[in-house]
C-alpha cells in the first residue's frame, strides 16, 4: 500500500534527494510493516507479510548495490563495516527464506517473525550508526542524490501485488520468489546507475 511506503507525504521530496534519509524512511516503513503483520491475522496477515518480504528484499538489494560499494571505498574502515552488515543481512535472509516457506497461520510463524524483527532492527541500527553516518560525512549532496535516485528506482520497481507464481513455488523453491525479486531489483538499480547487468 502506498501509504506505508510514503508515510509523510510532505517530506518525500527532501527525503528522496538524500540516500541516507530515504533509507532511514524505509527503515521506518519496515518497522510499520512488522507491526502490521503482528497485529493482523488470516489473509490480512498474509498480504502484510508479502509486502514486508518485498520491501525487505528491495531495501537490502538496493543497499548491496548502492550503499555498500560506496561505503567500502568512501571512508576509513568502510570495508569492515560493510562485511559486518553483510553478515547480518545473510542471517536475516536465512530467517526470511524460512518464513517465506511457511503459512502465516503456522504456529512457528510468529516466533520466527519476532526473531526476524529483532535481527532486522539490530541491523538497521548498525547501518544507521556505522554506515549511514559516515556516508553522509564522506560525500556531497550530488552523490547523496545520485545514490538516492538508484534506490528510488529499486523502490519503484517493487510490485505492489504479488506476480503470479511469486506467492507459491513449492518447498524446494523457497528461495525462488525472494531471489527473483532481488534479481529484478538489482537490474533496476544497475540500470538507474547506468551500469550493465
Amino acid at each position: 500500500m502506498s501509504e506505508l511506503q510514503t508515510p509523510h507525504a510532505g517530506d518525500d521530496r527532501s527525503q528522496d534527494a538524500d540516500v541516507v534519509a530515504l533509507l532511514m524512511r524505509q527503515h521506518g516503513d519496515i518497522r510499520n510493516l512488522f507491526d502490521e503483520v503482528e497485529a493482523a491475522s488470516g489473509g490480512e496477515r498474509r498480504e502484510a507479510f508479502r509486502r514486508l518480504v518485498r520491501l525487505l528484499a528491495v531495501h537490502e538489494t538496493a543497499e548491496e548495490e548502492v550503499v555498500h560499494p560506496f561505503a567500502r571505498r568512501g571512508f576509513p574502515g568502510g570495508e569492515q563495516v560493510v562485511e559486518d552488515r553483510l553478515a547480518e543481512e545473510r542471517a536475516a535472509k536465512e530467517t526470511l527464506a524460512t518464513l517465506d516457506g511457511l503459512d502465516t497461520d503456522d504456529p512457528t510463524f510468529m516466533p520466527r517473525l519476532v526473531k526476524l524483527r529483532m535481527d532486522v532492527q539490530e541491523h538497521a541500527r548498525a547501518e544507521e550508526r556505522y554506515e549511514f553516518t559516515h556516508i553522509r560525512r564522506s560525500t556531497d549532496v550530488t552523490n547523496l542524490a545520485a545514490m538516492a535516485k538508484a534506490v528510488k528506482a529499486a523502490e519503484a520497481m517493487a510490485p505492489t501485488r504479488p506476480h503470479p507464481g511469486v506467492e507459491s513455488g513449492g518447498a524446494n523453491m523457497v528461495l525462488g520468489p525472494v531471489a527473483a525479486l532481488m534479481d529484478r531489483t538489482r537490474d533496476a538499480v544497475r540500470k538507474a546507475m547506468g551500469k550493465d547487468g
